[in-house]
């Protein structure tokens, strides 16, 4: 028996990583090297090419890099006990030694040693292995778990629900950056320092942040997730008509050992709206909302999330009052509230002046004053958001009296 139907059979003992053979890279090859010497030249010339086409498409063509990322994406048995500090027995640990050591080997097969088994003078494609000491990444990942997680969320940290509600990944993630948001300095710090707290495992509040629209609340919260998501914080995107799953997410969350932002953008509520009792009975503490590793922060156009109509205030119920601060006392339900003022002038001219020098744009200040404050004008409002369009209009060519 030589060197690759080893492999084959060493491949086919999996049963921790048992997954990882489902996958269409890992199948591809494996039906390459198990029919090496049982099929015909074309065959397996066609055999080969299939396999790396597969894993070109899949990383632009690195053995070792893909099977490292089918080990940390893999939701196995011994990375969930190892998550929930569950005692693992030896033979689990045994096993997954083992089975590293066989993928390891898999990892490391480089294209000429592939292709020495194809007897065909043509040529064939080759592909990237790299040094990586693959058992060394994932044991030191494995006593991290609370950094770096298992399974989807090792590899993204942006997630929203799908219209199924259904946990996605953020592919192409917001890339904002705290330095890139101007002033409201105390607002970020008292969203930084929150989420510190929850990393460290420390009480942490559930945040409401309301104010005029575009003046960065949501950008303000996707930026504290960009500076510290290497440290094992996640966050996950939940629609207001979505609210009622947050229980059994919650559920879900409570188990993984990373730490998790709930976030719900533009929330805001009619009288009747049902979706109002489910967050009331969620931030009031209920037994299955409970959880140490989450958190909800919601933005908000309004200070009132209940929108109010006079002729609420009137109608035939005897407790009026009582239902009115039921309605109003929703947002007080929020640890934290903080509010984001629309800039005055300095204000929004400093963005301005920010956003331009940061693209190396050389300009007359007092032209660029007049423009983007014609601009803001134009638009109805000064707003971080009017800056950060304004600068993109320059930066575009769109804008150009400014020299």
């Amino acid at each position: 028996m030589n060197n690759i139907n080893e492999l084959y059979l060493k491949l086919n003992s999996l049963c921790v990583f048992n997954k990882i053979l489902e996958d269409d890279v890992v199948k591809s090859l494996m039906n390459y090297i198990s029919n090496v010497d049982k099929v015909s030249v074309d065959i397996s010339v066609k055999n080969y090419s299939k396999f790396v086409s597969r894993l070109y498409e899949a990383n632009g063509g690195n053995l070792t890099k893909y099977i490292q990322r089918l080990i940390n994406d893999d939701e196995n048995v011994f990375i969930k006990y190892k998550s929930k500090e569950i005692e693992i027995p030896d033979y689990l640990k045994e096993s997954v030694k083992n089975e590293i050591l066989i993928l390891s080997e898999t990892a490391k097969l480089s294209s000429t040693e592939l292709k020495k088994y194809v007897e065909w003078n043509g040529t064939l494609p080759d592909y990237d292995i790299t040094d990586d000491k693959i058992e060394d990444i994932y044991f030191e990942r494995v006593s991290n778990i609370s950094k770096y997680g298992y399974g989807i969320y090792s590899r993204y940290y942006m997630f929203y629900l799908n219209p199924k509600n259904k946990i996605m990944p953020v592919k192409n993630p917001d890339n904002t950056k705290l330095a890139d948001l101007i002033d409201y300095e105390y607002e970020k710090k008292v969203i930084l320092d929150n989420t510190i707290a929850l990393l460290k495992g420390k009480p942490a509040a559930n945040i409401l942040l309301t104010g005029d629209a575009g003046t960065g609340k949501s950008s303000t919260v996707k930026a504290v997730v960009n500076e510290l998501h290497d440290e094992g914080l996640r966050i996950l995107e939940v629609r207001k008509e979505q609210l009622h799953e947050i229980p059994a997410l919650l559920n879900e969350l409570t188990s993984n050992p990373l730490k998790f932002i709930l976030f719900i953008d533009d929330l805001s509520f009619s009288k009747d709206d049902d979706n109002f009792s489910v967050l009331k009975a969620i931030l009031e503490g209920s037994v299955s909302s409970k959880s140490q590793n989450v958190v909800i922060y919601a933005t908000s156009n309004r200070r009132r999330l209940v929108k109010e109509k006079f002729s609420d205030r009137e109608g035939d119920e005897i407790h009026v009052n009582d239902s009115m601060q039921e309605i109003i006392s929703l947002s007080e339900r929020f640890g934290i509230q903080l509010t984001f003022n629309r800039p005055d002038k300095a204000t929004y001219l400093n963005i301005v002046h920010h956003l331009v020098d940061a693209l190396g744009i050389k300009y007359d200040k007092e032209k660029l004053d007049i423009v983007a404050e014609r601009y803001a004008l134009m638009r109805g409002t000064r707003s971080a958001r009017a800056a950060k369009q304004f600068a993109d209009g320059v930066e575009s060519g769109n804008i150009n009296d400014i020299y």
